[in-house]
């Protein structure tokens, strides 16, 4: 039987952070969540609060609400990760200055034994350990959205990630009950690589006037079994989360994945998926 991380810091407390935050606490971590203004916090409590409250309906707690939520703490800084926790989870925009400041910060304010993983879901992990004084103890642990609700955590190794991490990484994915896909750090990693693909050419068919967009979500759900459609997994990604993933691979590994205008125009008119509740679909 594997065991949860004694302690937790969670850098980040938009949907993504807050779910990861909400899956250690249930799995009896004691956790920390980092955001930046007390306004920042409230939300990210708040988001916390109502992932319980929803597992809590599905019969998926075993404990009362209130008793997790009470192992959750929201401080404003990374300086006050002060002493030991066992891993320490970024989870702050798909930016690489951003990420790398966040991650050497908290270096710097965790012991020597913490793992530092970032939830990176396809910038260079190996670039990203760079910012470190010890390489070998980061790795990325690219978490899906919803956090918990979803089965899988995949790892992606750094040539410096040491065994150790691997091992620590491995067992604290499958304590949360999720399964893991241990994979090199390369440009989207395999989850992104294949998933921007679909997406991307899902989007240019409506381009092109090819079918509507329910239309092209069915033929994958109800011809491939995918559990959902490639357009209406970019809205629950986010079209603009979508697009950064887009832009960075193309710069990486070339023409193939140019983001289609059509995506560049709904992020620019703010239509960016289930949080503004338009994208290809429309959100209640």
């Amino acid at each position: 039987m594997t065991t949860a991380p004694a302690t937790v810091g969670v850098i980040g407390g938009g949907r993504m952070g807050a779910g990861i935050a909400q899956s250690f606490a249930t799995a009896s971590s004691t956790v920390t969540v980092v955001e930046s203004s007390p306004q920042a916090a409230a939300a990210a409590l708040d988001r916390i609060a109502t992932g319980l409250k929803r597992a809590a309906e599905r019969d998926q707690l075993t404990e009362r609400t209130d008793d997790v939520l009470a192992r959750v703490t929201l401080v404003h800084t990374v300086e006050e990760l002060t002493g030991h926790a066992d891993l320490v989870v970024e989870a702050v925009p798909e930016d690489a200055a951003l990420k790398a400041r966040i991650i050497a910060a908290a270096e710097k304010s965790v012991s020597e034994t913490t793992v530092i993983a970032s939830n990176t879901s396809s910038l260079s992990v190996t670039e990203l350990a760079s910012s470190l004084r010890r390489p070998e103890r980061f790795v990325g642990m690219h978490f899906f959205n919803p956090v918990p609700a979803s089965s899988l955590v995949e790892i992606v190794l750094a040539p410096e990630t040491d065994a150790d991490t691997k091992r620590k990484a491995l067992e604290w994915t499958h304590s949360l009950g999720k399964q893991d896909v241990v994979v090199r750090d390369s440009p989207g990693f395999a989850s992104s690589r294949l998933g921007v693909t679909l997406g991307l050419e899902a989007i240019r068919m409506v381009e092109e006037g090819v079918a509507e967009p329910e239309a092209i979500d069915d033929a994958m759900r109800l011809g491939y079994k995918h559990p959902m459609g490639p357009l209406r997994l970019t809205d629950l990604v986010g079209l603009d989360v979508r697009l950064a993933i887009a832009e960075h691979l193309h710069a990486t590994l070339g023409d193939r994945f140019a983001p289609p205008q059509l995506l560049r125009e709904k992020v620019a008119r703010g239509e960016l998926g289930r949080k503004t509740g338009q994208g290809f679909h429309t959100w209640q």
